[in-house]
């Protein structure tokens, strides 16, 4: 496993990942679809790579040259604008699912960051909440602070400047 950026030339991956239920019904604010289309999944992934700034961004997880889900590092916003918050996040292929995939992922990620990183997770996700835990996360209680959904969050401070 390796992580890489995104490329266009990904789409078909990606659309394979992302066009799938059991993927995006735990992804982002109500209401949750899957990528309709390889059209959409372009327009995603350019979206995607434009929020690129050193570790921070969505990182393909790479298995054999084959991109198999996300490892992502983004700033976070509330009702209130830049918080100052950063989120580690992951989402895997179903195939690629419980393999510990995104635990080394997100733990290749955060090494290349420092600060106070969240993870956000919905409140039945319990396979990403366990992924938290393996990164000794605290699991901070329930909050609606994100995203306008109720989301887990969990926390860990890296060593180290935020970057």
């Amino acid at each position: 496993m390796r992580l890489r950026r995104w490329t266009d030339d990904d789409v078909e991956a990606f659309y394979d990942i992302y066009s799938r239920w059991e993927v995006m019904r735990h992804l982002g604010a109500h209401p949750r679809r899957v990528v309709a289309d390889r059209e959409e999944a372009l327009h995603r992934l350019a979206r995607m790579r434009s929020r690129e700034d050193g570790p921070r961004g969505y990182w393909a997880i790479d298995v054999d040259g084959v991109p198999v889900g996300t490892v992502l590092l983004l700033p976070l916003q509330d009702a209130a604008g830049e918080t100052g918050e950063v989120e580690v996040g992951w989402h895997l292929h179903p195939d690629h699912q419980g393999k510990g995939l995104a635990t080394r992922a997100a733990r290749e990620l955060l090494s290349r960051t420092g600060g106070r990183v969240l993870a956000l997770t919905d409140e039945d996700n319990l396979a990403s909440q366990a992924v938290a835990g393996r990164l000794g996360m605290t699991d901070e209680g329930l909050t609606d602070r994100w995203y306008g959904i109720t989301a887990r969050q969990f926390a860990v401070t890296l060593p180290g400047p935020a970057r």
